[in-house]
């Protein structure tokens, strides 16, 4: 029991009467039966709210997606037959948010409501939401009444399946994500697949006149991509990937990455794989092909964090050469600012071809790039300094500059991309490998 205002203000009477028993003696008396008064009233208020009059029930998804306000609902039951102004808190784990907590609702007698609020996670694995914290008036006001309620709701965060949905109905719409080409998903391939009514962004020639004429509307022919290839993501879990941007680590970056072109890949026919390494293998996903192949992958991947241990690039590629000998896209996301690091990358990679075809994903500094383009607040601020974080930064960029022409000269795919641009960017470059027929 928590004392309400209206409480607070009762008990300010006799306070008053005590100044003026200064004055007069003969205030006393009247001032101590005030307080007893009160007190029997504030005794009798709390008797009558003793009793526990509003339920709560939670009902979660078990799966909730990172970065993303997953909804959560709770079914708020009165047992008491007046009003209730209800307020009701929500324990949370540490890597959630809610900005709409708590919440409140009106019930009427022996009514119920329900209610909605949303949690973004930030970081997957296995979590627990805790208990409902319940407040509400007594009777006569002079109380706030509040006690726990034990719910304890296990629930699992994943990467972002709110993308995947999203692709996925896109896809049976014939409409494509925000930032995926569909010229390219589309391609120059010479396998048939389907008859589809004319769009504006196809090709002229590939409209076939038969059927436009037995229809008696324009129909295009879709041909598709090459199918049954083999795409491997290796994810480097090491400490240059526990950098943030937007809220979420490099890494979550590219497995909600990995998660969608996988998505993409397997339903074109392709089977995917996904590792995930810092200085040994921390997790793998075997080569897996049709709906089950997402699944695998999330199912791998959704607990491992990355940490501060260093990148053990070779102990990754000796584990893939292992346990893949078909001609592969092999996906690498990472970040590399040393030249010891770089030149062990460069040898791995070219180890690589031409047995399979390497793709590296080299995710940008987006902070570095506004230092060397003289656009951060901090250079700024710092007058006397923005011009050696300038140059700093230069340096770093032309040394990844370097690194790429490198790479693309030994005939490796390279992706410089920064981590807000990654999905659309990597699915792209996807389609166009399958286009160019490069696998």
């Amino acid at each position: 029991m928590v004392p309400s205002r209206a409480l607070v203000l009762l008990f300010a009477g006799p306070l008053v009467l005590s100044f003026f028993t200064l004055l007069d003696r003969g205030l006393i008396v009247p001032m101590l039966l005030t307080d007893a008064a009160i007190l029997l009233l504030a005794l009798l208020d709390a008797l009558l709210a003793r009793r526990r009059l509003v339920s709560v029930v939670r009902r979660a998804p078990a799966v909730l997606s990172i970065g993303r306000p997953n909804v959560i609902s709770l079914d708020v039951r009165s047992l008491a037959r007046r009003k209730l102004h209800v307020r009701v808190q929500e324990e949370l784990f540490p890597s959630a948010e809610s900005e709409e907590l708590p919440l409140e609702t009106q019930l009427l007698p022996r009514g119920h409501a329900t209610l909605k609020y949303r949690v973004t996670p930030s970081r997957r694995g296995a979590h627990v939401l805790g208990d409902h914290h319940v407040r509400y008036p007594s009777p006569l006001g002079l109380w706030i009444r509040q006690y726990p309620i034990s719910a304890r709701s296990p629930v699992k965060v994943y990467p972002d399946l709110e993308a995947v949905r999203g692709y996925e109905l896109l896809a049976r719409q014939d409409r494509d994500p925000a930032g995926v080409r569909a010229s390219r998903r589309l391609g120059g391939e010479s396998e048939f697949e389907r008859l589809r009514e004319y769009r504006r962004e196809d090709e002229y020639r590939s409209i076939d006149w038969r059927a436009t004429a037995r229809r008696k509307k324009l129909t295009a022919r879709e041909y598709q991509l090459e199918s049954d290839q083999n795409v491997v993501f290796l994810i480097d879990a090491g400490r240059l990937m526990t950098a943030e941007f937007a809220s979420l680590s490099l890494f979550d970056h590219a497995l909600n990455a990995t998660l969608m072109l996988s998505h993409v890949a397997s339903r074109g026919g392709d089977k995917v794989s996904m590792m995930a390494f810092a200085e040994e293998v921390l997790a793998y996903a075997p080569l897996t092909g049709g709906a089950r192949a997402t699944r695998k992958i999330v199912q791998a991947g959704y607990d491992i964090e990355p940490d501060l241990a260093p990148t053990n690039y070779r102990a990754a590629f000796e584990a893939l050469a292992v346990r893949v000998k078909k001609r592969t896209l092999v996906v690498l996301f990472t970040q590399v600012v040393d030249e010891v690091a770089a030149a062990e990358l460069e040898k791995l990679m070219r180890g690589l071809m031409p047995r399979h075809l390497p793709l590296l994903v080299l995710l940008r500094d987006v902070d570095v790039d506004a230092l060397a383009l003289g656009h951060s607040g901090e250079a700024a601020a710092l007058a006397g300094v923005g011009p050696y974080l300038r140059g700093a930064a230069a340096e770093i960029l032309s040394f990844r500059d370097k690194l790429v022409r490198r790479l693309k000269q030994h005939g490796a795919l390279v992706l410089d991309v920064a981590p807000g641009d990654l999905t659309p960017a990597l699915i792209n470059r996807y389609l166009e490998i399958k286009a160019r027929h490069l696998l």
